[in-house]
C-alpha cells in the first residue's frame, strides 16, 4: 500500500491523514473477518493505492459494507448498492 519500512518506526499520530487511512486500511484486511465495515475508505487514499485496494477486493471478494462517494470504485467493486436519500 505504498508504505515504506521507515513509516513503520513512527508513532501514528505523526502520520499524514494518508498514511493513517493506509495504515489503517492494512490492519483491517490483515485481520481475519467475516465482515469489515469501512467509512469512506478512500479519503485521503492516492490512486495507486486506490488501484490496489479495488484489486484486492476483486481478488479476494471479502464481504464489505462500506460507505463511499466515489461512484466509480463503488461501480467496481460493489455486489449490491443502498442507496439513502433525504
Amino acid at each position: 500500500m505504498g508504505i515504506s519500512n521507515s513509516e513503520f518506526d513512527k508513532n501514528i499520530s505523526q502520520m499524514s491523514e494518508g498514511q493513517k487511512k493506509k495504515v489503517l486500511i492494512a490492519k483491517s484486511i490483515s485481520e481475519s473477518a467475516n465482515l469489515y465495515i469501512w467509512d469512506e475508505p478512500l479519503n485521503y487514499i492516492d490512486i495507486l493505492t486506490r488501484i490496489q485496494m479495488e484489486e484486492a477486493i476483486l481478488k479476494y471478494n471479502p464481504t464489505i459494507i462500506f460507505v463511499e462517494h466515489d461512484e466509480t470504485f463503488v461501480k467496481n467493486v460493489a455486489t449490491k448498492i443502498l442507496l439513502i436519500e433525504k
